[in-house]
């Protein structure tokens, strides 16, 4: 089963136990992954829920419902500075890959990456190939780009989320600070590393439900003293990730390695 090409499918697109796929998927599953007629695969529709399906023209019968178990016990949300060129978009594929649940792109005072409005669809689509690729049962949510205060300001990802008209997904529970950790990873300074600050596995989660982690990152150059200063206001506790400089799309895979690593145990 684990070898059965996957595809993530609009949930728009399954009807009556058939998935009518789209010209596109039609080329790519015939063309690109050269299945035939009866041939199997997996459709995923990014919001946790996986089919085998098989093959049948120009649609695809479904076989059954499939169980997976890929996400992480915990919700985490990757607040980030984005960096020049097209740098977000390695962070976007690695963190997906990694389990990230959220990733919101900020703009900091040393921010000199002002995106498009294509390149949000860019980010997203490749949020969705990454979660085809790691297995994933859900595919993040990649918020349109907003000013670091005003992220701040909007205190939690859920908060974000309905700003920009974001509707929450099917078993999302909305984010709490009463049950998250807030953390502000700081190139320079005295600050205690992520990965003893972290909770134990058994700590993640708890009677209030799935623990949130919420971990910001800087650009090139690194955060502000008055963006520090803003998100300690916040709640956010500064930490580092290590005596080494790292680049602006280093420091996003590095601290989402330490927090799986720590509830993957």
């Amino acid at each position: 089963m684990s070898q059965l090409q996957r595809i993530a499918i609009a949930p728009s697109q399954l009807q009556q136990g058939q998935i009518l796929l789209t010209k596109e998927q039609q080329h790519y599953l015939g063309r690109v992954l050269r299945l035939r007629e009866g041939d199997r695969f997996i459709a995923m529709d990014g919001k946790g829920k996986w089919w085998l399906a098989q093959l049948a023209g120009e649609q695809a019968e479904v076989l059954e419902t499939l169980t997976v178990e890929t996400e992480l016990p915990i919700s985490i949300t990757l607040m980030v500075a984005l960096p020049k060129g097209n740098g977000f978009d390695e962070v976007v594929r690695c963190c997906t890959e990694l389990g990230v649940t959220c990733i919101a792109p900020v703009l900091s005072d040393r921010t000199l990456l002002h995106p498009s409005p294509q390149k949000l669809e860019r980010w997203r689509r490749i949020a969705a190939e990454a979660a085809e690729q790691s297995e994933r049962s859900f595919v993040p949510i990649i918020l349109e780009p907003v000013a670091f205060n005003t992220a701040l300001s909007l205190v939690t990802c859920t908060e974000l989320c309905r700003s920009m008209g974001h509707t929450l997904r099917e078993g999302e529970a909305p984010m709490s600070f009463a049950n998250s950790q807030q953390y502000m990873c700081v190139a320079r300074g005295e600050f205690p590393h992520l990965k003893d600050c972290l909770q134990h596995k058994g700590q993640m989660t708890n009677d209030k439900g799935q623990m949130t982690i919420i971990i910001a990152t800087g650009p090139e150059g690194g955060w502000t003293t008055q963006e520090i200063e803003n998100a300690i206001a916040s709640g956010f506790q500064p930490v580092s990730l290590g005596r080494r400089i790292l680049r602006a799309v280093t420091a996003p895979v590095v601290a989402l390695s330490l927090i799986t690593a720590s509830c993957e145990v």
